[in-house]
C-alpha cells in the first residue's frame, strides 16, 4: 500500500505519494499555495484539493492513514494545535478536522520533527544515533531523533529551540516573548537587520551575494548569523549532545553555517573544550518534510 504525506507550510502545501519499500523516493509530488491569509477553513480546503490531485496524478486511492507535517504541534492534553507561526491554525482541532474532511485517520506532527526524522533515517544523519534537525527559514524550528525515533515530549514541544531566548536580544516575537532565536536568525530577522544597517530592503539571497562581493553591511549580517547561531545551538548541544545537526530551510543554505568561524562560535558557548558534533547540509532537500510526514502514516499502520 502506498503512503501519502502532506507538508503544510506557511506559503505552500506539498503532498507526496510514496512507495513504503522506498520511502525516500516519491511516486508523485505536488504543491499548492497555502494562502493562509484566507483563513483556517480555506487551508483545510486546499489540503483536501491537494489530496484529490495526488490521487488523480498517481492513480493511487488515498489510504486509511495520511501523515501531516505542520507548523506548531498538537497539544497532547487538549488536542488542538499550538505554537504555529501560521497563527490561524492555533487553537484549532486540526487533526480531527483533517480526518473529517478527508475521510482518513490524520497523523499530525511538527514539520521540523518530520524533517528531522527523514534526514536522520534516510538523509544526511543516517547511521548517527542522536540527530538534531533544524529548519532555519521564515521561522526556526527543530526536532530531535534518537535511534530513529522522534522525541515529542510531555507538552509536545521537544526540539523547539527557535523560542529559546538569546542573551541581550529584545525583538518581539509572535509568541508574545522577546529575543527568541527566531527573531534573530530567521530569514526575515536577518533581512530586518540588514535593512536597519543600510535602509535597503533586500531578500536574504541578495544579501548573501553582496557579502560574497565584499559589501560591509552584508558581511556584518552573516557574521551576526554565525555568532548568534553558535550561541543558540550551543544550548541544544549542552543538553542533547547530538552526533549531528542537520540544517534545513533557506537560511540553512548559507555556507557560513558550515565554516570554521561558526564552529568556533559554537565552541565558545558549549560546556566542553572540543566540538565533535557534525553540522550537515540536508541530502533530501525540500523533500525531507513530506517524506517524514509519509513516514508518520507508515507508523500509523502498525
Amino acid at each position: 500500500m502506498s503512503l501519502f504525506g502532506v507538508d503544510l507550510g506557511g506559503t505552500k502545501i506539498e503532498g507526496a505519494v510514496i512507495d513504503p519499500q522506498r520511502p525516500d523516493h516519491a511516486l508523485c509530488r505536488l504543491r499548492l499555495p497555502t494562502e493562509s491569509a484566507k483563513g483556517y477553513r480555506h487551508i483545510i480546503r486546499q489540503i483536501s484539493r491537494l489530496v484529490r490531485m495526488l490521487e488523480r496524478e498517481s492513480g493511487v486511492k488515498r489510504p486509511a492513514w495520511i501523515g501531516f507535517g505542520t507548523p506548531g504541534v498538537i497539544d497532547p492534553r487538549t488536542g488542538v494545535l499550538k505554537n504555529s507561526n501560521t497563527t490561524c491554525l492555533n487553537g484549532k482541532p486540526l487533526r480531527e478536522d483533517l480526518g473529517r474532511a478527508l475521510g482518513v485517520e490524520a497523523r499530525v506532527a511538527n514539520d521540523a520533527n518530520c524533517f528531522a526524522l527523514a534526514e536522520a533515517v534516510f538523509g544526511a544523519g543516517r547511521n548517527r544515533r542522536v540527530v538534531v534537525g533544524l529548519i532555519l527559514g521564515t521561522g526556526c524550528g527543530g526536532g530531535v531523533v534518537v535511534n530513529g525515533h522522534v522525541l515529542d515530549g510531555l507538552h509536545g514541544i521537544a526540539g523547539e529551540w527557535g523560542h529559546n531566548p538569546i542573551c541581550g536580544e529584545r525583538a518581539p516575537c509572535y509568541c508574545g516573548r522577546r529575543g527568541c532565536v527566531e527573531t534573530v536568525i530567521s530569514g526575515p530577522a536577518l533581512e530586518r537587520y540588514y535593512l536597519k544597517r543600510t535602509g535597503r530592503r533586500l531578500r536574504l539571497p541578495d544579501i548573501v551575494a553582496r557579502a560574497a562581493a565584499g559589501e560591509a553591511p552584508a558581511r556584518a549580517t552573516l557574521r551576526r548569523l554565525s555568532s548568534k547561531f553558535g550561541e543558540a545551538i550551543a544550548a541544544v548541544i549542552n543538553i542533547v549532545d547530538p552526533d549531528a545537526v542537520v540544517i534545513g530551510g533557506g537560511v540553512g543554505n548559507i555556507g557560513v553555517l558550515y565554516e570554521e568561524q561558526t564552529r568556533q562560535a559554537v565552541l565558545r558557548n558549549v560546556f566542553n573544550t572540543e566540538l565533535r558534533t557534525e553540522f550537515l547540509r540536508p541530502t533530501l532537500g525540500d523533500s525531507a518534510g513530506v517524506f517524514g510526514a509519509a513516514m508518520l502514516s507508515a507508523s500509523s499502520r502498525s
